[in-house]
């Protein structure tokens, strides 16, 4: 199993921590924290993560403005980006894949199976 570096942009703390949590007991991968969405593209540029988790509904800079910013970046915009959101209805996940991001993750979610699903959902190898 490789390693993997994942970003999470997410304001709540609890799902901060039960996602740190569970992609480490399930897959041993890092998992990098922003609490903004500014904070994660200045970590997504100096980290250069392998998968950015990125949370839609977040004040100041939501999920959206921020995933525009990811993709508008050269240093960045080759990042995969996956939505953890509890907005879930099938018109608004084609939204958010029309505007570049692989997948949408619905809140809640299993986070001892987190690892898992991201792995799936960008082929890797566990």
């Amino acid at each position: 199993m490789t390693e993997k570096n994942i970003l999470l942009i997410d304001d709540e703390e609890a799902i901060q921590e039960v996602v740190q949590v569970g992609i480490l007991i399930e897959a041993g991968w890092q998992v990098a924290i922003a609490s903004s969405g500014k904070e994660g593209i200045n970590l997504a540029e100096n980290q250069q993560p392998d998968v950015i988790l990125l949370d839609v509904m977040m004040p100041d800079m939501d999920g959206i403005a921020t995933l525009s910013q990811l993709k508008t970046n050269d240093q960045t915009s080759s990042i995969p980006v996956i939505f953890l959101t509890a907005k879930a209805q099938a018109e608004e996940k084609n939204q958010f894949q029309s505007l570049g991001v692989v997948d949408v993750i619905t809140k809640p979610f299993n986070s001892m199976t987190l690892a898992s699903q991201i792995a799936k959902i960008l082929g890797w190898e566990m």
